[in-house]
């Protein structure tokens, strides 16, 4: 069995980065057949073009920077072992390589091109010089009562931590410093009028910078270390970051 891997940094959230792949499909001149698929995180096809065997493997992992798109692709040609070797070495490993070039060049321009019409979510998860995260509770609205880590909507022509700084001000009047990315979830629902399920929360870690937290939007806040975390009432989209945000406050 021969092997290529290609990774691709896409400047989409997870779930535009995963449906764009989708759509894209594969670059191979035969049917395949679909192995697993778990959205938006990896997907496996496979194909048997003649004798040969064909296996394309895609993953997906939030990092700072957008989507990191790892590919995978194992072929097998069905010939008997010096054959395989010349036809793999003369042919295929180059007619393989220069498909996925063109089709991963292809993929990362029209993902980040998706992007631009998702409206996106971040938040931060504040900490102080005592290893503690700053968690709020939602005062209105249908999740009134549960606990978040501060954050909002990005806007047209913002980046993520443009929009994570305003937000932080506007919410708890503070200028807080993003440090580093913490992780990403799925929102299933729709958000700002956009396609369901497209948006993601995109989290980092931040500090205070400047000023006096003031609960402008929410009902109450709070300096929580990590063991304190897991009992309180969390929003459904922020408790799948807390594994994370323990592991964080646990290094710091």
């Amino acid at each position: 069995m021969s092997q290529l891997r290609f990774t691709t940094l896409v400047e989409a959230p997870l779930t535009v980065a995963f449906d764009v792949a989708r759509s894209l499909g594969r670059p191979w001149p035969y049917p395949l057949r679909e192995v697993e698929s778990l959205r938006p995180y990896r997907d496996v096809y496979s194909a048997e073009p003649g004798a040969g065997h064909l296996r394309h493997t895609r993953s997906f992992a939030a990092t700072g920077a957008g989507t990191l798109v790892v590919e995978q692709v194992d072929w097998s040609t069905g010939l008997p072992g010096g054959l395989a070797r010349l036809v793999d070495r003369t042919v295929l490993r180059r007619r393989l390589l220069r498909s996925m070039q063109a089709h991963l060049d292809a993929y990362a321009a029209a993902a980040a091109l998706r992007a631009l019409g998702v409206t996106q979510v971040v938040g931060a998860a504040v900490v102080d010089d005592r290893r503690r995260v700053l968690v709020a509770r939602r005062g209105s609205g249908p999740l009134a009562g549960l606990w978040e880590f501060p954050g909002g909507k990005v806007e047209r022509g913002e980046d993520d931590l443009t929009a994570l700084v305003r937000e932080c001000r506007e919410e708890l009047g503070v200028v807080v410093a993003p440090q580093a990315f913490v992780g990403e979830v799925p929102l299933d629902g729709v958000v700002a009028g956009g396609v369901p399920g497209a948006s993601t929360l995109r989290v980092w870690w931040g500090r205070v910078a400047a000023g006096e937290l003031v609960a402008h939007e929410h009902s109450d806040l709070r300096w929580l270390p990590a063991d304190a975390l897991e009992g309180l009432d969390w929003i459904p989209a922020d408790r799948p970051l807390l594994p994370a945000v323990r592991t964080l406050l646990a290094r710091l």
